[in-house]
């Protein structure tokens, strides 16, 4: 697993994964299955994975939302973390990418957990009511600060919200990079 981390070398961000994640198998599977993907970047590391499913355990969270889901990892690892009464909405505009997602959630046994909705992520939030106690953000960069503002409005007193991306490997910090991403993600960071 090569390092995408912007503060470790990727010697040492292996280190720190194979001396502290513990990757349930069907977790390990799908990110396999999800590397011949050509968007196989867009899938969180197993590290974060693990760490989602510990905020999720330490604030007994038991609705989650999520706004984008690509292969479905940090829905499954989120699942997994649940309570067998718990809950995860998952939103996506990608039915083939979806579809090994929910393979996979049904091959974990916590398909009944997972509700996917195949729309545009501000379309099916503005439908939605809360509250959420987790809500992890990580879809088309330029809609950040709106997805995060709607979620506020669903989230719980107390409730978590995550964002992935936020330092874009290093390139919100570097003056030189100025596409379209990096700017909308300072924009993000800066009205943090």
């Amino acid at each position: 697993m090569a390092s995408r981390h912007p503060l470790f070398p990727e010697k040492l961000a292996r280190y720190i994964v194979e001396h502290s994640v513990r990757e349930a198998e069907v977790l390990r599977e799908l990110r396999e299955a999800t590397a011949s993907n050509p968007h196989a970047g867009m899938q969180i590391g197993a590290d974060q994975g693990q760490f989602m499913a510990l905020l999720v355990q330490a604030i007994g969270a038991r609705r989650c939302l999520e706004i984008g889901t690509f292969t479905g990892y940090s829905a499954l690892a989120v699942a997994l973390a649940l309570p067998a009464d718990g809950r995860v909405l998952c939103c996506d505009i990608n039915a083939e990418w979806t579809a090994l997602a929910r393979r996979f959630w049904r091959k974990a046994g916590v398909e009944h957990k997972i509700e996917l909705r195949l729309a545009p992520a501000l379309e099916t939030l503005a439908q939605l009511e809360g509250p959420f106690d987790f809500v992890f953000i990580d879809a088309d960069k330029e809609n950040y600060q709106n997805y995060y503002e709607r979620s506020l409005a669903l989230l719980r007193r107390g409730g978590l919200i995550a964002v992935d991306n936020t330092l874009w490997s290093g390139a919100v910090a570097d003056a030189k990079a100025r596409d379209a991403t990096t700017r909308a993600l300072r924009r993000f960071n800066d009205k943090l």
